[in-house]
């Protein structure tokens, strides 16, 4: 079977990490998988959002520690890391949300791979952790970008350095996810969630990630600029035309995503 399952459900795309027996940790097929599903559903006008998830007891277990003991040659460590690094970019490229449907662990690169979505709804029984120190290695697949913007330095320097698991409750409060559900709802949440974002102005979605993701390397006069610029293109497509017409006709609007 494929490292990666695809499913359509409507306008949401479904990709399933699939390595059950090692609580899905990356293989090079995955990675690459992930990244060519991702760039399709990119270019792919019926395509209006995106859940990644893990099948059997985890999200993922990020690399797959058991290989590392007969690994031989440093340069297939380097070509690995460099097909997460292509995953996490597309991701961030990606004009479309993208929403991880975490349950059981999230450790390691598959936890950062989950903070490389743009949503992420996690189950009540789910846990995360920073597992790198554990093993003598740095992060890798972003963390080390995305993680010290939501928490600063000092809590980000605990997590990594003492790799002691937080719970879904503490990510939440730590504003590190967006929700937490019981274990049995989280599928189902996952495609309301899901369905709801397929149902906005997708162009404005994928303008506003964008800026967010470059805000980080601008200063606020480039962000202005770049808000000003981009409006201009929004205020030509037809969801704002529809979003002006559905407030004043005091209805709901029937986004196309055009």
């Amino acid at each position: 079977m494929s490292d990666v399952l695809v499913e359509k459900q409507g306008k949401i795309l479904i990709l399933t990490l699939n390595r059950p027996e090692s609580l899905n940790a990356f293989s090079e097929d995955m990675l690459i998988g992930l990244r060519e599903q991702l760039q399709q559903a990119g270019e792919d006008d019926s395509v209006k959002a995106i859940v990644i998830r893990g099948s059997g007891r985890a999200f993922s277990a990020g690399g797959d520690v058991k290989s590392m003991a007969s690994r031989t040659d440093i340069t297939s460590l380097y070509e690995h890391v460099g097909h997460l690094n292509q995953c996490i970019l597309t991701m961030q490229e990606v004009e479309k949300p993208i929403v991880a449907a975490v349950h059981g662990y999230a450790a390691g690169a598959g936890f950062n791979l989950a903070l490389a979505c743009d949503f992420i709804l996690a189950s009540d029984e789910s846990k995360f952790i920073l597992s790198f120190a554990q093993v003598g290695l740095i992060s890798d697949g972003g963390g080390l970008h995305f993680l010290p913007k939501i928490l600063g330095p000092h809590k980000v320097k605990e997590l990594f350095f003492l790799a002691e698991p937080i719970t879904a409750k503490e990510a939440l409060a730590l504003g590190i996810i967006n929700r937490v559900v019981p274990i049995e709802e989280l599928q189902d949440e996952v495609i309301i969630f899901a369905a709801r974002l397929s149902q906005g102005p997708l162009k404005a979605y994928g303008k506003m990630k964008k800026l967010i993701n470059e805000s980080y390397q601008l200063t606020l006069e480039q962000v202005l600029e770049r808000e000003r610029l981009t409006q201009m293109l929004m205020a030509e497509t037809e969801d704002h035309k529809e979003g002006v017409n559905a407030f004043n006709e005091k209805r709901t609007p029937i986004f196309r995503g055009k």
